[in-house]
């Protein structure tokens, strides 16, 4: 198997561009070095020859890593590893465990079809705790037990709604648990299985949320559960939600994540709180920023400094400027007082803070263009450097004894796995759970930079298919991430290598709006959809052509969620493609407007309907215009999608219906707006497939 990561030549960038996103005078050096460790490491764990190319029921064998964490003594790391199970046709979770030299590997669960999450070590690394809803009737996950030398793990926690998260106290005493209040449905389940529900009741601003439903009065609390006596006490009483749970190193306070404030979801306005670890006290806010502090979608958990004096975190940008924004590195004083900045000159979204062991320092994740790495800045401020990762992604990290972290990395030719760092030296692969690929032969990626129609510098990469040697142009597939903040990583994506074992070029760019670039760049498409970004998108494909690999006369555009948004874009503004597949998409954006879960994005971006009408038609023209588009377009989506709701994949179906385009619908039942029901994901790809063979291909 040979991985292709072969860097394009880039558009050069203004001095002030190159000045501005510099870390360190060592760290070009670096990626050099790192990007030649990875190339030579894929060479060298790769077969002579493949045997085959990537098929649809390879989903079934792929395994998601994730959530790697070091036993304090830092000889083992445990993390989870997820797969499609066809037979139960559900997604598994179970927890591995893997030795730090790499020399044992165990299953710790999984002898049941049921999913654990969350492993946990506790402080002496004698017990691991974990989430599961295994064994329960109405399947919420509660707090299970597991002695690390074997024995079956006991569940230990009873409540009438789910656990959500978990942490253990320093001495090992004590959980900290966030717990959800039971939903209505499930009290009807509970008192009479037969009962009507009772009506739904909602006084709330933000009223729906995919997967969780209609908002009502339920929330998330902050428990302490003692493990001697099972006895679970409520911390931070009010009627609001807890996340992010974080033990301070004397293991007598907690800092927090919370928005207590009236009528709290009107906003993003997260902010970090302490509260002494007993029921019934009082928090106290550390920050008071007009905008997100560690912002629970971010999954970065306030980080005490060894001493406890310190706490770090994410401070967000602006609220007018919501997910545009980038979020930067921030350390306040526990008892209080004026944060500080520690990366306010890295135009970069940052992640995951953890403290060296003599707190001298703070470890971070980066988001760079298509990649993630591992950096280090000194507590008190200074020059942030490079010190993990070059071309690939470092997903996550996790500190342990001695500032070792394991670190899980993905490539465009692998899946991420664990790796175990010493700092020094080059990570060291730890789990190996998708090493059937070296069986398989993969398309190679090639980094691409090119220009937009204004002059605007856009990056991206071609994923061209198995075997591709170049020399001739071949059929192309235009596929879109979503977000729109978001971009496409150097990081294993099943989809894309499945299009392209199937003899398409794969075009990915990472268009305006989309994270990486900075926030000027993140920010252009501000009240402004379909526009820069579908310029952009085009520009990749224009590119992909000049470069003698795409077909112009065979070309495809494909996208999920906002990518299905701009697939709709792209295709009302440009009618050279042949087929386009656009899912969980909207075209009317007016619609969109308390129907779905974006009421504080709308607002803040462009107003409300009944003042701001005109930008609110301005960006609605695919469903507005729908007579411009020539292009066959297959519409998906799950009927239980509060995300982007159905009824928006439908308006543009019935439009193009009417128009005699040729057009498909098709609804996936019991599905939310991300498909996670196996042979629903199965299905989809494969009607992608066979839409593009059939108009692409013309097969």
């Amino acid at each position: 198997m040979v991985i292709g990561l072969v860097a394009m030549a880039p558009v050069p960038e203004s001095a002030p561009a190159r000045a501005k996103d510099a870390i360190s005078d060592g760290r070009a050096k670096m990626i050099r070095k790192q990007v030649l460790a990875a190339l030579l490491l894929a060479f060298a764990a790769s077969p002579a020859t493949a045997a085959r190319l990537l098929t649809l029921d390879d989903m079934f064998q792929e395994r998601d890593v994730g959530d790697p964490q070091i036993s304090p003594d830092g000889a083992w790391v445990a993390y989870t590893v997820e797969a499609m199970d066809a037979k139960s046709d559900d997604e598994i979770t179970h927890i591995w465990m893997t030795s730090w030299d790499g020399t044992r590997t165990i299953q710790l669960t999984g002898r049941a079809r049921e999913s654990e999450t969350a492993p946990r070590f506790s402080s002496d690394g004698r017990y691991i705790a974990f989430l599961s809803g295994r064994g329960a009737d109405n399947e919420i996950d509660q707090v299970w037990l597991m002695d690390r030398a074997g024995g079956e793990a006991l569940r230990i926690s009873d409540f009438k709604g789910e656990v959500t998260d978990i942490a253990w106290s320093p001495d090992g005493k004590k959980l900290a648990l966030i717990v959800e209040d039971p939903k209505p449905d499930d009290k009807a389940k509970d008192d009479d299985k037969d009962k009507k529900p009772a009506p739904i009741v909602i006084d709330r601003y933000y009223f729906k949320e995919d997967v969780t439903g209609y908002q009502g009065k339920q929330r998330q609390h902050l428990y302490v559960f003692d493990l001697a006596t099972h006895k679970a006490e409520r911390v931070a009483p009010g009627d609001y939600n807890e996340y992010l749970p974080s033990w301070s190193p004397d293991g007598k306070s907690l800092a927090f994540v919370s928005m207590r404030r009236p009528d709290f979801d009107r906003t993003n306005n997260f902010d970090l709180y302490v509260v002494d670890a007993h029921a019934g006290a009082t928090p106290r806010a550390l920050t008071t920023f007009p905008g997100p502090d560690d912002e629970p979608d971010w999954l970065s958990y306030p980080a005490w400094s060894p001493d406890g004096k310190s706490i770090a975190y994410m401070q967000g940008g602006p609220l007018k400027l919501i997910e545009y924004a980038v979020r930067h590195l921030a350390v306040v004083p526990a008892a209080g007082g004026t944060p500080r900045l520690l990366s306010a000159g890295l135009d970069r979204n940052v992640m995951n803070p953890v403290w060296s062991a003599d707190g001298k320092s703070i470890r971070f994740l980066v988001e760079d263009d298509r990649a993630q790495y591992l950096a280090r800045v000194p507590a008190q401020g200074g020059p942030i450097a490079h010190i993990a990762g070059g071309r690939d992604v470092i997903a996550a990290h996790a500190a342990g004894k001695a500032d070792r972290e394991a670190l899980l990395i993905g490539t465009p030719g692998a899946p991420a796995e664990v790796f175990a760092f010493d700092g020094g030296s080059a990570p060291r692969q730890l789990s190996h759970q998708n090493d059937w690929l070296k069986g398989v032969t993969l398309g190679a990626t090639q980094e691409t930079a090119f220009r937009s129609a204004d002059g605007t510098e856009v990056h991206g990469y071609v994923v061209t298919p198995p075997g591709y040697r170049g020399g001739g142009k071949i059929p192309a597939i235009l596929s879109i991430h979503g977000g729109p903040v978001g971009q496409w990583d150097l990081t294993y994506d099943f989809d894309v290598q499945f299009f392209a074992a199937n003899g398409y070029a794969v075009i990915a760019a990472n268009p305006r709006g989309s994270s990486g670039r900075g926030e000027a760049y993140c920010k252009a498409i501000y009240a402004d959809w379909g526009n820069r970004d579908a310029k952009d998108v085009l520009a990749a494909v224009d590119d992909a052509v000049r470069r003698g690999i795409a077909d112009p006369a065979r070309l495809g555009v494909e996208g999920w969620s906002y990518g299905g948004m701009l697939t709709n874009y792209v295709i009302a503004q440009d009618t050279r493609f042949k087929a386009a597949v656009s899912g969980a998409s909207i075209s009317n954006i007016l619609a969109g407007y308390g129907t779905d879960e974006y009421v504080r994005d709308y607002e803040t971006e462009l107003g409300v309907p009944w003042k701001t009408t005109a930008d609110w038609l301005r960006i609605s023209f695919p469903f507005l215009h729908a007579d411009r588009i020539r292009t066959p377009t297959l519409f998906m989506g799950g009927d239980k999608d509060f995300n982007v709701p159905l009824q928006n994949v439908e308006q543009m179906y019935q439009a193009l219906r009417s128009l005699g385009v040729p057009t498909e619908l098709i609804i996936y039942p019991g599905q939310f707006h991300g498909l996670t029901q196996p042979s629903d994901l199965r299905d989809r790809l494969k009607r992608d497939i066979d839409w593009f063979a059939a108009r692409v291909k013309g097969k």
